[in-house]
């Protein structure tokens, strides 16, 4: 069961707490060492340790992403794909927002250039607009963000969700989010 999001969370915490995440991140990482032509494990394991990292109580966000990130390589090393350039990009965003003033123009660079490399790989993601919107959303007016601007790319996102037909084990996650997102830009 997830919560609305926050303003700045591009996905919801799962009410379980961090120590679960840990653990099944763990589990998710043992598999991939296990099954070595495989990303979904390890994609698994870095989208565990995103939600780690949404939770206000994680205090070192930087390991966190160091954390990851680590996934990330080994996922990549396989495959790269959109779905391994979003959880970038929430990555990069949690490292980012750690001293938003100080760490824009790196780490934000960073999440938007995975957004592109994620939009180059799939047009079709849902996610990757979504993750588009939350970043427009969290941005103000006066720098070129806000909800008016947020709005069409969540309606993209749920637009491509209800399109999509993901194969079995595939990401799913984001659909209640984008449209809680969308209803706070009504």
């Amino acid at each position: 069961m997830s919560r609305p999001c926050k303003r700045i969370s591009p996905c919801s915490i799962p009410p379980s707490p961090s120590t679960e995440l840990q653990s099944l991140a763990s589990t998710f990482e043992r598999i991939g060492d296990a099954e070595k032509t495989q990303w979904l494990p390890y994609y698994y394991a870095a989208l565990a340790q995103t939600w780690i990292g949404w939770n206000p109580a994680t205090k070192d966000k930087d390991a966190n992403s160091q954390k990851i990130n680590s996934y990330l390589a080994k996922a990549e090393a396989i495959e790269k794909n959109s779905e391994l350039y979003a959880v970038e990009n929430m990555s990069a965003t949690q490292q980012m927002l750690v001293n938003p003033r100080e760490r824009w123009a790196t780490n934000g660079k960073d999440a938007a250039t995975a957004l592109q490399k994620g939009l180059a790989a799939d047009p079709n993601n849902p996610r990757l607009y979504y993750l588009q919107g939350m970043s427009l959303f969290g941005t103000p007016s006066q720098y070129g963000g806000g909800k008016d601007k947020a709005k069409p790319l969540f309606e993209k996102s749920l637009a491509l969700y209800k399109a999509s037909q993901p194969k079995p084990l595939y990401p799913t996650w984001g659909q209640k989010e984008a449209e809680a997102m969308l209803a706070q830009c009504q």
